[in-house]
């Protein structure tokens, strides 16, 4: 049936032929979800100008020569914040009000010289800053990244490398295990960089002693990363690979495919490598069908000639003929996955897995996603923690607890 022009001028432009987009599912679909939105909300921009610039085209302007008026609503946001916590000493502020730039370039100097951590929204102001920790004398504090000894410049910048007298990064950038006794639980948390909340979030809610896993696609990457650290988090760099469904399931434009020959896989590996300094080794993004294949075996060994680990976050199936890492490269997989069902009791349960299994073995590594309900469920759940004789320790301690020994990538 044909639309007269009156049908087609009252009828919302695209309204017809809008489609809701796939809405990625599973663990990694909040990530992939981000990654995809800005792509998404330009595309639907572009799309309704190009229509609307047709129909004046075709049919003018359908109140040309009639007298009309335009108002303007001005629209102003009267929300009251909340007061914010005050210190022991209250921080003077300025009665005439700096540039922003001068703002956040004063915030970060008072931050770095006093050794408070502090974690604000990526592109806000000084004033929206959440303090998160203020470290004691005697908490850990994790060596300056890049450290030249174990630094070299690639044909995408800074990269890790084996340092004189095998000096690495997985060394050189973990953080000490902290001194007690007891059954100890690592975990790390992966996903991080590309969310901002729910990386300023894992950020501050959790206890230092985890590790955070950081996707080298996020713009902030590298400042989120190094707040992390500031906090005293070991950090991981994830490495996008292929999945059994890809590309249903696509790691996205780095992607190590086992279809790729092996020097594309290695500058992908190299662009990945340089995103962000400071990071003691690798975690699979995806990533279960190229870690099942022999295409893995020249990325692993490219991982471990970096002085670096490789972690195996869990989530895919344990691989009944992994190939065997003959290169001596420090390889763990997560034991159990926190939140791979994502509801609170079922991360409860998992947690209290974790406990008996660390009873039972003295260690146990687990994984999971830097989703808030994931954070939220950890975070209580540690409070108590060393009342209960367990404690957190870094990811770090499996692969170097795993040095010298050849480890199977299923193991």
């Amino acid at each position: 049936m044909t639309e007269s022009n009156d049908d087609i001028l009252t009828r919302p432009l695209g309204v017809a032929e809008a489609q809701a987009p796939d809405q990625p599912s599973g663990r990694y679909g909040r990530i992939v979800a981000a990654l995809r939105r800005p792509k998404v909300a330009a595309g639907a921009i572009a799309a309704a100008f190009v229509a609307s610039l047709g129909l004046v085209v075709a049919l003018g302007d359908p109140q040309g020569g009639e007298p009309h008026a335009e108002a303007v609503i001005a629209i102003r946001e009267a929300v009251a914040r909340p007061a914010a916590p005050v210190a022991a000493v209250e921080p003077q502020v300025a009665t005439t009000a700096p540039g922003q730039g001068q703002l956040q370039r004063s915030a970060e100097e008072i931050e770095s010289a006093s050794g408070v951590t502090v974690v604000r929204p990526l592109g806000s102001a000084p004033t929206d800053a959440v303090v998160i920790r203020v470290p004691s004398p005697t908490a850990p504090r994790l060596a300056a990244a890049p450290d030249p000894r174990i630094s070299e410049t690639g044909r995408h910048g800074i990269m890790p490398k084996l340092g004189e007298g095998r000096v690495r990064a997985l060394d050189v950038y973990a953080r000490s295990e902290d001194t007690g006794t007891g059954p100890r639980i690592a975990i790390v948390v992966t996903g991080l960089g590309v969310g901002q909340a729910a990386t300023a979030g894992a950020t501050a809610r959790l206890p230092a002693a985890v590790s955070l896993a950081f996707l080298p696609y996020g713009s902030e990457a590298e400042r989120a990363a190094a707040r992390a650290r500031d906090a005293g988090h070991e950090v991981f760099l994830q490495l996008p690979m292929e999945p059994f469904d890809y590309p249903d399931s696509d790691p996205g434009p780095q992607g190590l495919l086992t279809s790729l020959k092996g020097p594309e896989n290695a500058d992908r590996l190299a662009w990945a490598l340089a995103r962000f300094p400071g990071y003691v080794g690798t975690v699979n993004f995806m990533g279960s069908k190229l870690m099942a294949d022999a295409a893995f075996e020249p990325i692993l060994r490219e991982i471990g000639a970096r002085g670096l680990g490789f972690l195996d976050d869990g989530t895919g199936p344990k691989p009944a003929t992994a190939p065997v890492n003959k290169t001596r490269t420090p390889v763990a997989r997560a034991e159990i996955v926190l939140d791979a069902t994502p509801r609170a009791d079922a991360i409860d349960a998992a947690l209290a897995q974790a406990e008996a299994r660390a009873r039972s073995n003295g260690f146990t590594l687990v994984s999971a996603s830097g989703a808030a309900l994931t954070v939220d469920r950890i975070a209580r759940w540690a409070r108590d923690l060393d009342t209960r004789g367990l404690r957190i320790v870094p990811a770090s301690v499996a692969l170097r607890g795993a040095r010298d020994k050849r480890v199977s990538t299923a193991d």
